[in-house]
C-alpha cells in the first residue's frame, strides 16, 4: 500500500465532516463573532474552505513564503461573500486536494517543505506531516471552533465523529 492510498481514506472522512459544517454556516451572520478575539464566522468558514489548497501548495514546491522579501505578491486569503462561494472554494480546494495526494509518490511525502514568512522559516517537515498537521488537524482544529459557533447561534450541529445533540442516531 501506497501513503496516499494510505492517506485518502482519512482524508475522505475529514473533507466530508467539515463539508456538513460549511453548509450550516448561516449566511446572514458572516460578521458574528462569539468574542472580540475571535474570528467572525465568515473568516473561520472561509479559511476551513481555503485549508485543503495548501495540500497542492506543499506536493508541488519544497517552500511558501507567506511574505516573500523581494517584494513579490503576499499571500492573500479569499474572501467569499456567500456560503455558496464558501462550498463553491471549499469543493475546488478539496478535489484538487484529493487529485495531488492520490498521483504523489511516496518520495514526495518524504521530501521536507518549508513554510516561511519574510524569508525566516517559521516551520519545516516532510510533506506528510505538513499535510497530516497543517492541512488535516488544522481544518479538524477550525472545524471544532465552527461547531462551536453554530451551537451558540442555535444552529443545529451535524454529526462529524459520532451522534450530536442535534443529531444523535448514528
Amino acid at each position: 500500500m501506497t501513503i496516499a492510498q494510505a492517506l485518502l481514506p482519512e482524508f475522505d472522512q475529514e473533507m466530508t465532516a467539515t463539508r456538513k459544517l460549511l453548509e450550516r454556516v448561516p449566511g446572514d451572520r458572516f460578521d458574528w463573532s462569539p468574542h472580540e478575539k475571535s474570528m467572525t464566522l465568515g473568516r473561520l468558514a472561509s479559511h476551513l474552505a481555503e485549508l485543503p489548497m495548501w495540500t497542492a501548495v506543499t506536493l508541488e514546491q519544497d517552500e511558501f513564503d507567506m511574505n516573500p522579501p523581494e517584494g513579490e505578491q503576499q499571500w492573500e486569503s479569499p474572501q467569499p461573500a456567500s456560503v455558496r462561494e464558501i462550498l463553491e472554494l471549499f469543493d475546488r480546494n478539496a478535489a484538487e486536494a484529493r487529485e495531488k495526494i492520490a498521483s504523489a509518490g511516496d518520495a514526495t511525502f518524504f521530501a521536507h517543505w518549508s513554510l516561511k514568512s519574510g524569508g525566516e522559516t517559521l516551520f519545516a517537515m516532510p510533506k506528510m506531516g505538513v499535510i497530516r498537521n497543517f492541512v488535516l488537524n488544522h481544518g479538524i482544529h477550525h472545524r471544532g471552533q465552527l461547531s462551536v459557533y453554530l451551537r451558540l447561534l442555535d444552529v443545529p450541529v451535524p454529526q462529524t465523529y459520532g451522534p450530536t445533540a442535534d443529531e444523535p442516531d448514528f
